[in-house]
């Protein structure tokens, strides 16, 4: 399987530009240069609201819980998979369609479909990422390869 597959518009914008880098980082593992991605005060709402990876539905704010949420979320996977269906750019964002399917120790598998919107500044960094996604729709994809 592919790292990343882009069937969404090829069309150059930033928020669309960022969002390729930071999907291009989580698959190689380079966290350094996926926090290198996102403005000091960022935001990373993954998933949206309350949910196992953030008790208060606050959101990861700011580089050092960002950095947090990689070493508790996505540092435990083995490696990810990005299947992007469609991508919409508008103003300072892109709301990108698609799945992520995480590859997780002792073989289990899980895709989470879902929009993941990313907002960025007028540098290009990311100040913001929300992903809309449900748990209980990614559990249920629960596999072992």
């Amino acid at each position: 399987m592919t790292a990343i597959t882009w069937s969404g518009p090829e069309a150059t914008h930033p928020a669309r530009s960022a969002s390729r880098r930071s999907m291009d980082a989580v698959t190689r593992g380079a966290k350094e240069e996926w926090l290198a991605l996102f403005a000091d005060d960022a935001v990373i709402e993954d998933p949206v609201g309350v949910s196992m990876f953030d008790p208060t539905g606050d959101g990861h704010r700011g580089k050092e819980a960002i950095s947090a949420f990689w070493d508790m979320a996505i540092a435990k996977a083995e490696r990810f998979a990005f299947d992007i269906r469609d991508s919409f750019a508008a103003g300072n964002e892109v709301a990108n369609v698609g799945t992520i399917t995480a590859f997780l120790p002792g073989g289990a598998i899980v895709d989470t479909e879902g929009v993941f919107v990313y907002r960025v500044n007028e540098d290009g960094l990311v100040v913001s990422l929300r992903a809309f996604w449900e748990t209980e729709r990614a559990m249920a994809t629960l596999r072992q390869a």
